[in-house]
């Protein structure tokens, strides 16, 4: 694995996140709790990123990259955060079934800033802990908020099974895993 903290390039990036994100063609290597320095890692809290960063191309680079890992067939998932491939920064990829299309989308430095009503089970999966479901109590109703590639940071409601997807992936950038909420 490559040490994250390894110096940083005149657009931010580090090296090895560069290294990461440039080193596949389309899809990225996910992260399992299988492999220890995998476990470690998505334990680790996420940075930011900056606005210099996110005009970089390279952030374009890994959202599409992102949104191919989390919707191969070997994957086939609603939802991907940045640590889930390797990447220690505040991101995430969400399929939308709240839009029409269901399209996925990525959402750059994206924190929960709101919740109403009360939490109900539902059953959860993780491309990170693979072979294994459970019970976890989410919010269905929720607001979020993000950065645009262009740097202006956005507020939106987000309902149903979206706001769940939106809620197991920010955990994610914390490090924490749904597990930790069974």
């Amino acid at each position: 694995m490559l040490a994250l903290s390894a110096g940083c390039t005149a657009s931010g990036w580090t090296e090895a996140e560069r290294g990461l994100i440039e080193a596949s063609d389309s899809v990225m290597r996910v992260l399992t709790v299988r492999d220890e320095a995998d476990s470690l890692l998505l334990r680790q809290p996420c940075t930011v990123i900056s606005a210099a960063e996110l005009a970089d191309p390279l952030y374009f680079e890994l959202a599409r990259k992102m949104v191919a890992t989390v919707t191969s067939p070997e994957q086939d998932g609603v939802g991907i955060a940045g640590p889930q491939v390797g990447i220690l920064r505040r991101v995430v990829a969400v399929q939308r079934f709240d839009k029409p299309g269901e399209p996925f989308e990525v959402y750059p430095n994206i924190r929960i800033t709101g919740t109403r009503g009360e939490k109900e089970p539902g059953r959860e999966g993780c491309l990170s802990v693979p072979g294994r479901r459970g019970e976890v109590l989410r919010y269905r109703d929720i607001d979020i908020s993000y950065s645009t590639p262009s740097g202006r940071d956005t507020t939106e409601r987000v309902e149903g099974f979206t706001a769940v997807i939106f809620q197991h992936e920010t955990d994610h950038l914390d490090g924490v895993l749904y597990t930790d909420r069974l």
